[in-house]
């Protein structure tokens, strides 16, 4: 089989597409790559809609957090505080049997002149159960950095938008907010980079792998068992992240100067990538 038939019979297996039965024997370096950047997918679609999903409640969380008014504030600040004091794999064991505890046959939900039932199965697959964890660990995270930085919006910009007679959501939306992600954008990079590098803990999750259709670390782990020489499908799960952390630095360094457009090049905030090697 030549490598471009391993690919297309390989490339989308993670989802269902193509050969349904996994290689045995004689494994090459081409069928490594393909199921372990097939598995990938799977990376980027936790990473990717996570991301996404959690930017927004980040900053209804930061928004709660900065409120006078105590019952929105200490909501997010136990958000925040339960979910970056406890380790994300413990997140992941305790929600997996907390989903596999609700009823099989779903929730009956009595709405006075109609019983629903809710369904409660998808939860404990990993596309799904899975998803939701990453998607309340980065908010939490992100809401802590936006709170930071909109505690740091310089009372000067605040001045000057009363001064010309902003007040409300119009002064949050053309000053405040904008400032805010300005000084939030840097550290909200690591993040994003961290939250694609935690995807690979959905693999030893109790979250299950249905049909085989696993990530990139379900698949280099099937090779290192198969060939008993972990030295050359982890690599390959590494060279593949290191991509998509330089994809997520371009991505968000484009983003950073959009923020930052109304500034000279020589003053523009440069992205400072530093990851986190331990959470």
């Amino acid at each position: 089989m030549s490598c471009w038939e391993t690919i297309a019979d390989y490339a989308f297996r993670s989802i269902g597409i193509g050969e349904r039965l996994l290689p045995r024997s004689d494994f090459t370096l081409c069928q490594q790559f393909t199921l372990i950047g097939s598995g990938l997918i799977w990376n980027i679609y936790f990473g990717v809609l996570a991301l996404f999903a959690g930017f927004f409640l980040a900053i209804a969380v930061a928004l709660g957090k900065a409120s006078d008014i105590w019952l929105i504030r200490k909501p997010a600040e136990w958000f925040i505080f339960v979910f970056r004091g406890s380790p994300l794999f413990i997140q992941f064991f305790l929600a997996y049997e907390a989903f596999v505890l609700l009823p099989r046959s779903g929730i009956e939900i009595n709405l006075l002149f109609v019983e629903i039932t809710a369904e409660t199965r998808w939860l404990t697959r990993a596309w799904a159960g899975a998803l939701i964890v990453l998607f309340l660990n980065t908010a939490a995270y992100s809401g802590e950095i936006f709170y930071g930085a909109l505690k740091s919006v310089p009372k000067g910009d605040i001045e000057a938008a009363d001064a010309y007679g902003l007040t409300g959501w119009k002064k949050f939306r053309r000053v405040v907010f904008p400032t805010m992600l300005r000084l939030a954008w840097p550290a909200y990079t690591n993040e994003a980079i961290f939250l694609f590098h935690a995807t690979t803990l959905v693999y030893f999750s109790g979250f299950p792998a249905w049909q085989q259709k696993g990530d990139a670390l379900y698949y280099a782990n099937y090779f290192a068992d198969k060939t008993f020489n972990p030295f050359v499908p982890y690599p390959i799960v590494a060279f593949y992240f290191i991509l998509v952390s330089l994809l997520v630095i371009f991505l968000m360094g484009q983003i950073n100067r959009r923020l930052n457009r109304h500034l000279p090049d020589t003053q523009r905030p440069r992205l400072r990538v530093r990851p986190n090697i331990i959470r």
